[in-house]
């Protein structure tokens, strides 16, 4: 199973041929992705539900990724959801998620488990409530052991934000951070925006004018932990110098949101949620607990290519569309196989939503006018939902309506 799903993820990224230097740095990047990548997803859902607008009726189509906006799409109370993923670990996480959802006692226990994610009682929890519950091949990755030979599931009790690619990634920008002579975690101090800018401006931003991380930054290889493959350190680099782009991100990240709300800004500057009620993404939320219980049976979890689900799936059967940055991935071929089944699965009214790194939408001039124009880019809209992602890291943020009934 593991040779196969990786053989999919290199299928979605290997353009290049073994030894050119793009084909090494594709290869380094999927041997890095095999395992745990997002124990947090970074795609903003209070967004996402605004542009998606799912009615109860919706057959909602995502990326799995890590979990957090199939379980928060459940509050916008869709009919099914069908989550797909070619991560063996995004997989195992967004079952587990599921299942405990559906069978801890409590919001307290749920809350415990996943938003402090640091708890011995998770692991008590885990064996005597949700393993039970769990499918074998979710039951084995979770007990089964890293690569220092520690149980998977233990990550629930030291941390789990701190674990897989992403979490390394940020742990490995404090240290950097504090190699020069600045903490990150200052500026979860911040108790208003103008705060908050003066921190970042004075403390965070000059980081980025530094020789040594001017350098690291141009490396495509150092941005692996952020799940950005060759490909996409390309697009997301656009015609400027890395280090500016990646500044400005942050400083968005950092400035452009009211901290008490921005759950993206505590996990990156604090390594964790800040405890308690707030910020938190909203199936983590005690308001929705009770919605997102009562529902996590409707989400359907597989391992496939979102273009091989579509395939397999009758005309005209889906409804909401949720790529995140895969097309960022992609070549030409791949973009309009995708579309192609997109539109042929889609009902009246369907709706596409994805990210990319760079500003503008990717599809025009690549896929298809004849599968293309069929599609609605909302334009205005797209530039407000990119202003308003408080994830801050893509460039922007994209919605399709399908013509004819919109």
């Amino acid at each position: 199973m593991a040779a196969a799903a990786h053989g999919k993820v290199t299928g979605a990224v290997h353009r290049h041929r073994h030894l050119s230097k793009q084909g090494l740095l594709e290869r380094a990047f999927t041997f890095a992705f095999r395992g745990l990548v997002y124990a947090q997803i970074w795609e903003d859902p209070a967004v996402d539900m605004e542009a998606l607008a799912i009615t109860p009726d919706c057959h909602v189509v995502t990326i799995a990724s890590g979990g957090c906006n199939v379980l928060s799409y459940l509050t916008a109370d869709p009919a099914r959801i069908t989550a797909v993923d070619l991560n063996t670990a995004h997989i195992a996480l967004n079952r587990l998620k599921l299942k405990a959802a559906q069978t801890l006692p409590d919001h307290a226990s749920f809350h415990r488990f996943f938003a402090r994610a640091d708890d011995r009682a998770n692991i008590a929890a885990y064996r005597e409530v949700v393993a039970p519950h769990l499918d074998e091949a979710t039951r084995r990755y979770w007990e089964g052991r890293d690569l220092i030979g520690r149980r998977r599931i233990g990550g629930f009790a030291r941390g789990i934000y701190r674990h897989g690619l992403l979490g390394r990634f940020i742990g490995a920008a404090h240290l950097l951070a504090r190699l020069h002579g600045v903490d990150p975690k200052r500026m979860l101090e911040a108790r208003n925006r103008e705060e908050q800018r003066a921190i970042f401006e004075t403390e965070l931003a000059p980081i980025f004018d530094k020789g040594f991380v001017r350098w690291l930054t141009s490396q495509p290889a150092s941005l692996f932990g952020l799940g950005i493959p060759p490909a996409q350190f390309e697009a997301l680099a656009g015609d400027a110098r890395m280090d500016s782009v990646l500044k400005a991100r942050l400083r968005k990240l950092a400035c452009d949101f009211d901290l008490t709300d921005n759950y993206f800004a505590v996990q990156a500057f604090g390594r964790s949620y800040d405890g308690g009620e707030g910020p938190l993404p909203p199936y983590l939320q005690a308001a929705n607990h009770d919605a997102v219980r009562d529902r996590a049976g409707r989400v359907d979890v597989r391992h496939v290519n979102f273009t091989d689900f579509l395939g397999s799936q009758p005309a005209a059967s889906c409804d909401r569309y949720v790529l995140l940055d895969a097309q960022d991935w992609m070549d030409d071929d791949q973009l309009n196989a995708l579309w192609a089944q997109i539109t042929r699965t889609a009902r009246p009214g369907a709706r596409v939503l994805f990210r990319t790194a760079g500003e503008p939408s990717i599809l025009p001039g690549r896929v298809a006018d004849a599968v293309l124009n069929r599609w609605a880019y909302r334009a205005d809209a797209s530039l407000d939902y990119s202003a308003r992602d408080r994830s801050a890291i893509y460039g922007g943020v994209h919605l399709y309506v399908l013509k004819g009934a919109e």
